[in-house]
């Protein structure tokens, strides 16, 4: 777990509830503003960004190594579905994930909302605004877009995906090293 920030002594909102602790790989970024509650492994090289709120009080939120999770986004997870996101995975902006599963390299668009027992494959992307309701399954390699999303085979870009979660991996690292509070 990590107790303060990598900038200072500004503790970070993390919390235990109960006998639930958040388990923090210390190569991780886990930014002073993020919000991490209970049941939640953040793995190495991953970044929890501003305002984004990962709370396991009632299932398991397991973040894989490399994987972003950006400004504002809230993942959740209930007893029996738990939110699992693997590795070199991209989750937008605003985004919302619920009891789901990203499998590697996959993306979920800013604004997108994945629900319970939802299956993002290897490689797959959700599409901004995009809503995959309950047991979904986008195939790997496949775009889903619109609301309820529709899928279109092959339409995803792994290149882009990667690319994306290597410069996030990037700024994290960066974000460690010059983050500076000054008000």
């Amino acid at each position: 777990m990590q107790p303060a920030d990598a900038v200072g002594s500004i503790p970070m909102p993390i919390y235990r509830l109960g006998d639930r602790t958040p388990d923090i790989h210390p190569d991780a970024y886990v930014h002073p503003e993020a919000v991490i509650i209970g049941d939640v492994t953040v793995g190495a090289e991953s970044t929890i960004w501003p305002a984004a709120v990962l709370r396991g009080d009632y299932g398991t939120i397991t973040i894989g190594t490399r994987s972003s999770v950006q400004d504002g986004t809230v993942i959740h997870a209930g007893p029996g579905f738990p939110t699992v996101v693997g590795d070199g995975c991209v989750i937008g902006h605003l985004a919302h994930l619920e009891g789901c599963t990203m499998e590697d390299d996959s993306l979920v668009g800013s604004g997108s909302v994945v629900l319970h027992h939802a299956i993002i494959g290897t490689g797959a992307t959700v599409g901004a605004n995009a809503v995959v309701p309950n047991r979904m399954e986008v195939p790997p390699g496949a775009l889903a877009v619109g609301v309820p999303a529709t899928v279109r085979p092959g339409k995803s870009n792994l290149a882009m995906i990667q690319a994306s979660a290597a410069e996030y991996v990037s700024n994290g690292l960066r974000f460690k090293e010059l983050l500076v509070r000054i008000g």
